[in-house]
């Protein structure tokens, strides 16, 4: 289910595609993103779950990226929080600094 309540089909292409585009000039291989479609497609599989939100998706995607580099991190998480200002974008850059 995505945020405004529409229920959409689950479409890897769509994670994949958004790791692309945060991930474009980082030395990350396709097949580096491609596993790490695999382990959260794993991960919500294992939930025996009819519908996943779109959020939890959103935010697996993130603690993958997070793991594997901190700016391709930032450029999705800056899409896909919807950052409105720039004191939310450096509370989130913060954050990613003090771990």
């Amino acid at each position: 289910m995505q945020k405004d309540g529409r229920r959409e089909q689950y479409d890897r292409g769509k994670i994949l595609s958004g790791l692309r585009r945060a991930c474009e000039k980082r030395p990350i291989s396709e097949a580096q993103m491609e596993e790490m479609v695999s382990g959260i497609e794993r991960e919500l599989f294992a939930r025996g779950e009819n519908e996943v939100p779109g959020s939890l998706i959103g935010e697996k995607v993130m603690e993958a990226l997070k793991r594997v580099d901190p700016v391709a991190y930032i450029r999705f998480a800056s899409v896909y929080r919807q950052f409105r200002d720039v004191e939310s974008f450096q509370a989130e850059l913060a954050e990613l600094l003090a771990k």
